[in-house]
């Protein structure tokens, strides 16, 4: 397809998408069914002609942050652990979207080199370049760092043209429409903006990151495959940019 208005766009799922039955923080194994459905998007969206890289979390699996307390563990060692939940996902979702055809390669900021290869930005621009979906796992390699931060920097890395959150919602809210009846639907709004009223699209190290690099963040439901597309074609429901 020509005139596309991104290029290249990396893609942030949260772990729950992967476990969708799971309820508050309790671990939750990874759902095939759900797998399939996110591959067939992605491949949906490689498909058009996008050069698309994944970020996944971890939280189905484990939760740093909701951790630490119980189980007396240091934030630095709660967060590896999670980082480490982070390439279980990517590497069960990688194969489950080569089984139907999506070429991946799963690149990893932690060291996983048994299932996963490490992260290097040459290679992994040319595997986007020739038309691989690229599964970056391992967040940043670092603690007290988000996924939503790792989609950023790899958004910023990547040259990419857009950051997509595929979530439970189908957009940006001014509070969580799960929990507020009231919360409003906001269909365009500028990072300063949203930095500034606490917008919950991603944290703020990753909106900061998206603002300083140019690269709009689009907000879609990952039960919306065909908002999805619209999104990837220029069309989102809701998105943060200049």
């Amino acid at each position: 397809m020509k005139d596309l208005p991104y290029k290249r766009i990396i893609v942030k799922l949260s772990g729950e998408s992967l476990s969708p039955q799971c309820q508050g923080d309790q671990p939750c194994p990874v759902d095939a069914e759900a797998c399939l459905a996110i591959g067939k998007v992605i491949g949906s969206i490689r498909d058009l002609g996008v050069e698309v890289g994944l970020v996944i979390g971890g939280g189905n699996i484990f939760r740093g942050a909701a951790f630490t307390d119980s189980f007396n563990l240091p934030r630095t060692t709660a967060d590896y652990v999670g980082m480490s939940a982070t390439v279980i996902n990517g590497v069960v979702l990688a194969q489950v979207m080569a089984s139907i055809g999506v070429k991946t390669r799963v690149m990893s900021a932690l060291a996983s080199d048994r299932v996963a290869e490490p992260f290097h930005w040459g290679a992994a621009m040319d595997a986007l370049a020739g038309g691989e979906v690229v599964v970056f796992a391992g967040g940043t390699g670092n603690p007290y760092f988000t996924t939503d931060t790792a989609a950023a920097l790899r958004a910023s890395e990547m040259g990419a043209d857009a950051l997509l959150k595929l979530t439970k919602v189908d957009g940006i809210y001014t509070s969580d429409p799960m929990k507020d009846e009231g919360a409003e639907l906001i269909r365009e709004i500028g990072y300063l903006e949203a930095l500034k009223m606490g917008i919950e699209v991603m944290d703020q190290t990753a909106i900061t990151l998206c603002a300083e690099n140019k690269i709009p963040i689009m907000v879609c439901s990952m039960s919306n495959p065909e908002g999805v597309i619209e999104a990837v074609l220029g069309r989102p429901r809701s998105i943060v940019k200049e």
